[in-house]
């Protein structure tokens, strides 16, 4: 019996039944309260950095909480219908043109086994990379991939990674005709993988030959010729599914660029494979067809999801500008988590920073995925931290479903906006290039490198105040962790004269504290705490996270107590404004006295606190901070002494 039913036959006959409630046809949220407009959002904006300060406010004041994320680029704080406009119906439906939403409609694929529905999508290619020299090492090592989640395979040949003439050996056990390959060397690559493959027509669609000769010419400095492509293209037409040229654009992302530089390098990269393809007999729909897109994926998720998008939709302005039919227009991507956010320092980090940049790579659309073991930065990865590289993916999309949703960021006003101001920003550097004479051009020109250098600039100086902050090193280091040891990795192409450097944000800092760990005993800072503990601790914990971001050890004591057995001339004295005022300056002269040679102190400059040497505060300039108290302590000396000492004994 329905509750409506128990009701009426606990109601008397002649009782009156209360009317049944009418619903409204619309249901408001918040409905009761008076609309907010976004100048009544502005005037509280306001009065909050008023009282934090900040006297002189920029027109409109969101401008103030503007945060970049790329060259010419910036994230406001809140974002609007207005903000995003007729975007959102101007990206079109997933698998359309101009495929800002993605370049599939549906499942890529027929019916999984268990009958599932096949308009659901089942997911991208988890990619793995290999490049150790061993090769009964790797050919282990992609059988257990493959056999665990891994759906294709990527392997670097030439001089300290796999041997090209191992190329067979490795693939022994390989079944090509269910998972591609992509090989990445150069021609010698391609002419081994090719010879593997000849006679074939069953390998396995979305493997590449990995040719990216203007990749190339970015990292060695030395120009290079693209009139061969062509009749590898060919070749590999033999194979249907099998591309020749990988656009790399994490080649560009590893010198410092923004995401802004990596699509417009990409993007010139792309029409100039195009140029020498057509050039070499290929029509245009043919040479559209043998490319594939590599780009990087970073921990800073909405801006990796918008720079896919907005990737998908340059190309396809390029493919419409060249006529390619819409079929061809669709620009395949393969995404790689981020070499420059990597650390070697706390690594188990690393799996943080690579979930979410996978995240970000699913959502934003990319084909192929291949995130980097946590060690990468340490050498070659072992057993564990592939399986964890290969388990995230796993994760992602089977138990986190992540693939079952079609661009689940479309019609976010602030992921539209976002995605609209990357993608004319490439254009505008992709045009640039373009009028320099291309990409070939503008690389021995030295214009990509200047302005890769000043994007890597600006990240650099946020990098060294801590706007950005590296968990694990520049913020709340763990001064006692041990490293895992790990075979060291070949660089295959190390830059060259006149070529892209490659950079890592955390490389400054690591620096630093290799050098104050080589040294024993461990340079320290010591932390004079004055007041009580309330007042004090939160300067103190500052200090000693800063301090220990260069490798400083940071005992504490009370006032002076202490100072003589922390063996260190170095001080940094913690505690609040008014105690500094009632007794900084006879604390300084102390620890003088007592043999403090450098007195720094946790606070702002504006304390102006007699007989200090410098500040440490929330946006300093870390790096510099931690540089002049390396020199104060002399450690620069110190390491190349304790390194002689160690080859002296070995």
């Amino acid at each position: 019996m329905s509750p409506t039913d128990e009701q009426q036959a606990a109601t008397p006959p002649d009782a009156e039944v209360p009317p049944e409630p009418e619903a409204p046809d619309e249901l408001a949220l918040a409905g009761e309260f008076a609309e907010a407009t976004r100048d009544q959002w502005r005037d509280l904006v306001a009065a909050v950095l008023r009282k934090a300060g900040r006297e002189e406010l920029p027109d409109p004041v969101e401008d103030a909480l503007r945060v970049p994320v790329a060259t010419g680029v910036s994230v406001a704080p809140l974002y609007t219908a207005e903000d995003a406009g007729d975007l959102p119906e101007l990206v079109g439906v997933p698998g359309a043109p101009p495929f800002v939403r993605g370049a599939r409609a549906g499942a890529a694929g027929a019916t999984v086994a268990g009958g599932a529905d096949p308009d659901v999508p089942g997911g991208w290619d988890v990619r793995q990379r290999h490049a150790d020299p061993d090769v009964a090492a790797t050919r282990e090592a992609v059988l257990a991939d493959l056999e665990n989640g891994v759906s294709s395979l990527w392997l670097v040949l030439g001089e300290g990674a796999v041997p090209v003439d191992s190329l067979a050996d490795v693939l022994a056990d390989v079944y090509l005709d269910l998972a591609p390959v992509t090989v990445q060397g150069g021609p010698a690559a391609a002419e081994a993988f090719l010879a593997l493959v000849e006679g074939r027509t069953d390998l396995a669609p979305g493997g590449s030959l990995g040719l990216d000769p203007l990749g190339v010419q970015a990292t060695s400095g030395q120009e290079q010729d693209l009139a061969g492509l062509a009749d590898l293209a060919r070749r590999a037409q033999a194979h249907p599914g099998l591309r020749t040229v990988v656009v790399d654009g994490t080649v560009f992302a590893d010198a410092g660029a923004s995401a802004v530089e990596e699509l417009g390098c990409a993007l010139a990269a792309g029409v100039a494979y195009l140029r020498a393809l057509t050039d070499g007999g290929l029509s245009v729909d043919e040479a559209f067809g043998q490319l594939d897109f590599r780009f990087s994926a970073s921990a800073d998720q909405f801006t990796t999801i918008a720079a896919l998008r907005a990737a998908r939709r340059l190309w396809d302005r390029v493919a419409e500008a060249s006529g390619a039919a819409p079929e061809a227009r669709a620009q395949r991507q393969h995404a790689v988590t981020s070499s420059v956010m990597t650390t070697r320092h706390d690594p188990w980090v690393n799996m943080l920073r690579t979930t979410v940049a996978c995240f970000a790579a699913g959502v934003g659309g990319a084909d192929v995925v291949t995130v980097q073991p946590f060690d990468a930065a340490l050498g070659l990865p072992d057993a564990f931290a592939r399986r964890i590289a290969r388990n995230t993916q796993t994760l992602l999309v089977e138990e986190g479903h992540l693939a079952r949703v079609l661009d689940p960021a479309g019609g976010s006003w602030y992921v539209e906006s976002l995605t609209e101001d990357l993608a004319q920003a490439a254009w505008a550097w992709f045009t640039e290039i373009e009028r320099a004479g291309g990409l070939a051009a503008a690389l021995t020109s030295g214009l990509v490198g200047e302005r890769i250098a000043a994007a890597w600039a600006d990240r650099n100086e946020r990098l060294a105040h801590r706007t950005d902050a590296i968990t694990g090193v520049s913020e709340f280091p763990n001064p006692t962790e041990l490293l895992p040891k790990r075979r060291p990795a070949a660089d295959v192409l190390p830059p060259g004269p006149g070529g892209l450097p490659r950079v890592r944000a955390a490389a400054e800092f690591e620096e630093l504290r290799d050098r104050a760990e080589a040294v024993e005993p461990r340079p320290a800072v010591h932390l004079a705490t004055l007041g009580s503990v309330a007042r004090h601790t939160a300067r103190a914990t500052f200090a000693a996270n800063l301090f220990q971001a260069g490798g400083l050890l940071t005992p504490s004591g009370d006032g002076a107590a202490g100072f003589a057995a922390a063996s260190t001339p170095v001080v940094c004295l913690c505690g609040s404004d008014k105690d500094y005022a009632e007794s900084a300056a006879g604390l300084v002269a102390e620890l003088r006295a007592a043999g403090a040679t450098s007195v720094w102190i946790a606070g702002r400059p504006e304390l102006g606190v007699d007989g200090v040497d410098g500040y440490v505060y929330a946006g300093c300039d870390a790096l510099a901070a931690l540089r002049a108290v390396h020199e104060q302590l002399g450690i620069a000396e110190m390491a190349i002494s304790a390194n002689g000492d160690q080859e002296d004994r070995a």
